[in-house]
């Protein structure tokens, strides 16, 4: 009897390190899949948005093909500056276009470009080219706007990269709606059992770009989010507290902050936030 128990432990844990090293291969090897869930535009799709846009196409370091969409105010008199749009790691122009419409609404110029294999954007996926790729955008604006007009800002996974070119350059102001500590401060929290440092080939470290972040820095952040948790985006504060107002939006989830007032009422109020 004591013979066979020993088996059947011996048995279990030879399969439970199977399962480990296999999950763990998972990450490792497929982690691309799982960071990023890009829709794919054939090159002739045509967008619709609600207000007029210009369509431009940047050609960047590494055969990098950016597709971006360029939003203007009709009346420039009423334009507040210019928002440079990083989003989150699903879908496309297709949709964040239409979910960058609520600050042309609030008379802001908007920029939102698509990341590689995403949308009609091409090329290589690394953690570098989208930060060379995001500051060929903000190249861009510097012909056309001055800096004091730039406002930068990321949603989810685009916090990383809007972190990283503020601190870089000098925007008026940063904005990161759902941020990470890093990813691999997420990472840790999902998977704890394995050596996510180790394993994970991106890390969008963005609390080491917020340390040399001259710009103001507003954060949202709801108390109920599921993806990137409010933890991690509270410890923040811990890097720059004086230079972040930050904004906890009580009953938020990853995807529904639009739908509080605490939300619009700290949009309404960037100008204040100086």
């Amino acid at each position: 009897m004591q013979k066979g128990l020993k088996s059947k432990l011996k048995y279990a844990f030879v399969i439970g390190i199977i399962t480990y090293l296999m999950l763990g291969s998972v990450l490792y090897f497929f982690q691309e899949k799982l960071l990023f869930l890009p829709e794919t535009l054939d090159d002739d799709y045509e967008y619709h948005f609600e207000y007029p846009f210009e369509e431009l196409c940047f050609e960047t370091e590494s055969k990098g093909l950016i597709n971006a969409i360029h939003f203007k105010v009709q009346d420039e008199n009423k334009r507040k500056g210019v928002i440079l749009y990083f989003h989150g790691n699903a879908g496309s122009l297709a949709r964040w276009g239409k979910i960058t419409e609520y600050f042309v609404k609030k008379n802001y110029d908007v920029l939102v470009m698509d990341y590689r294999t995403y949308g009609k954007s091409k090329g290589e996926l690394k953690e570098k080219y989208f930060y060379s790729d995001a500051e060929h955008c903000y190249d861009y604006l510097l012909k056309n706007y001055d800096e004091k007009e730039i406002l930068v800002y990321g949603r989810s996974l685009g916090t990383g990269i809007a972190a990283y070119l503020a601190s870089e350059n000098n925007p008026d102001h940063l904005i990161l709606e759902t941020p990470y500590y890093s990813i691999i401060d997420v990472a840790k929290a999902r998977f704890p059992v394995f050596p996510v440092e180790k394993l994970l080939k991106y890390e969008f470290p963005t609390n080491d770009f917020l340390k040399n972040v001259n710009s103001q820095i507003t954060i949202f952040h709801g108390t109920e989010d599921e993806i990137v948790p409010y933890s991690s985006g509270r410890k923040l504060l811990n890097v720059r507290k004086n230079k972040i107002n930050f904004i906890t939006i009580e009953g938020g989830n990853h995807n529904n902050l639009i739908e509080f007032e605490e939300y619009h009422r700290g949009i309404d109020n960037l100008q204040k936030y100086k």
